[in-house]
């Protein structure tokens, strides 16, 4: 089966920087919504038959307009959500954003004891997600999962082969940026990295992706030196 990854459009808490992964968390921004209503057109033709969200607002204001337009519903699973903060829940400061970034490449890398204080262990965290893609394997040929920049990093490192720690470090994932896969769970292949917004450069705001979605340098720089994403694999189209 194809399995597209994509991260929820633009959130007020992407701009700020907040490690915001509470349910409901943040709706999407205005940007966040023309990032969703451009998904239709850019995925056109890939013969999408499920859509998976999370059970925070804005993957599910995301999918809305790719859902009314393949005539699908789109499936809430709370297994889909964001790495858990934990005690560091809204935090936008550099200690705490280092430290959540970390975590998620020491699970991209296999150690899944590794938790965040008050947070879920690695371990926990995967199998949840692992569960919702075993759903949608053994129901779809070609399925969209709406989720968080962190959690599909960590999920791709620690699942597919071809995606190292240094891949899943040094490549952001823009708002609508999506990890492309083929194959069955358990055996997984990278079929694309796409960077940046789906939807193309009109739609694309790297500096104000928030860290979740940044290359590790970037995300834990201070927020005043956080340009531009360097290193953006190629677009689409």
């Amino acid at each position: 089966m194809r399995l597209l990854l994509i991260r929820h459009g633009q959130t007020s808490s992407n701009v700020g920087r907040n490690l915001d992964t509470a349910e409901p968390g943040a709706d999407l921004t205005p940007l966040g919504e023309r990032q969703a209503r451009a998904l239709p057109a850019a995925l056109e033709g890939e013969g999408i038959d499920a859509i998976y969200v999370s059970n925070l607002v804005r993957t599910q204001q995301t999918a809305a307009p790719l859902a009314r337009a393949l005539g699908l519903d789109a499936h809430v699973r709370p297994g889909l959500r964001e790495i858990s903060a934990g005690s560091l829940e809204m935090a936008d400061d550099l200690p705490s954003i280092r430290l959540y970034v970390e975590t998620m490449l020491r699970w991209a890398g296999g150690d899944l004891d590794a938790r965040l204080p008050g947070g879920e262990s690695g371990a926990a965290t995967l199998s949840r997600f692992d569960r919702v893609v075993e759903e949608a394997a053994a129901a779809s040929d070609v399925a969209v999962l709406v989720s968080h920049g962190a959690v599909i990093r960590a999920w791709a490192g620690a699942r597919c082969e071809d995606v190292t720690v240094g891949l899943a470090a040094e490549n952001p994932l823009s708002n609508t940026g999506a990890v492309l896969l083929t194959g069955t769970p358990g055996r997984w292949r990278l079929e694309e990295w796409h960077a940046e917004a789906l939807g193309g450069a009109l739609v694309d705001d790297p500096s104000r992706d928030g860290p979740a979605g940044e290359p590790v340098p970037a995300a834990v720089a201070s927020a005043d030196d956080a340009g531009p994403a360097a290193g953006r694999p190629g677009r689409r189209g």
